[in-house]
């Protein structure tokens, strides 16, 4: 159960959390909103088999600096790249779920950075998005900044909940539930909901025929965060993808079921 990111990297004087395990080439798993680079614990040690594995905590997330600033898309696809120069890493394997794969296809579409494939899992890709939880926090954010800290808590903690068909054991939860606990962690929770923007995804949604690479989409089928329907139409736009849903598994697929992402990874790498 000990994940640590325990390397560091300066951005913007900012500091990062990331990490690397295995050898070989390289490849970058790349979690989402609102969680960290744990979602990958359970997968990092098998690829890493094949692969030199990096991860990180996005700006924002986890053990990295939370910034009183945007935290999305546009500082998202900077840092990433960043990291892959600091990391000397060039056309990795990439595995990305949800804001990680938005961060993925806009790093690939607008900044000209090429993978050698492209796992998609459950990304923020389609607009219009964003959960019921998102557009309540959107339009009252001073007010969720201000809750009562048992309260933040009891929502951070059914929002989780809500992304994971199964049920996190006490001591899984709390590594999602800590980074965004304490005055920081709780201004820094609503700050990033209230960052997300369909004009992220509206800048890349309409450009997925370009991309340069083969890429997989895994889709959870009971995901309650982003729909089904959104996957398909993903899948409809880039042409060539394949695309393939997870039975029993929600939005956060890495907790439901690892081994199908590291069974369509390792199918990927290996073809």
């Amino acid at each position: 159960m000990d994940w640590q990111a325990s390397e560091r990297f300066e951005f913007d004087g900012n500091t990062i959390a990331w990490g690397t395990v295995g050898e070989g080439p390289p490849a970058v798993v790349m979690h989402g909103s609102p969680f960290s680079s744990f979602e990958w614990r359970r997968i990092a040690p098998w690829l890493a088999r094949h692969r030199r594995v990096f991860y990180y905590d996005m700006l924002g997330y986890g053990r990295s600096t939370k910034p009183d600033s945007d935290v999305l898309h546009g500082v998202q696809n900077n840092l990433f790249a960043a990291l892959l120069n600091h990391w000397d890493v060039e056309r990795p394997d990439i595995v990305a779920h949800d804001f990680g794969g938005s961060t993925a296809l806009r790093a690939h579409l607008l900044d000209g950075v090429d993978y050698r494939s492209l796992v998609l899992i459950d990304p923020v890709a389609i607009s219009p998005q964003g959960s019921a939880l998102v557009q309540s926090a959107k339009a009252h954010g001073e007010l969720f900044a201000a809750l009562p800290a048992y309260v933040h808590e009891a929502i951070l903690r059914a929002y989780i909940g809500a992304a994971v068909k199964r049920v996190l054991d006490e001591k899984e939860m709390r590594f999602y539930l800590d980074p965004w606990l304490g005055d920081e962690g709780q201004k820094a929770f609503w700050r990033q909901i209230g960052q997300m923007d369909d004009k992220y995804s509206e800048e890349v949604e309409w450009r997925y025929g370009e991309i340069r690479c083969p890429v997989t989409i895994l889709w959870g089928a009971e995901d309650e965060f982003i729909p089904l329907k959104d996957g398909e139409e993903l899948a409809r736009r880039i042409p060539g993808a394949s695309f393939t849903v997870i039975p029993d598994a929600g939005h956060l697929v890495q907790e439901d079921a690892p081994e199908a992402i590291v069974a369509a990874t390792l199918d990927v790498w290996h073809h």
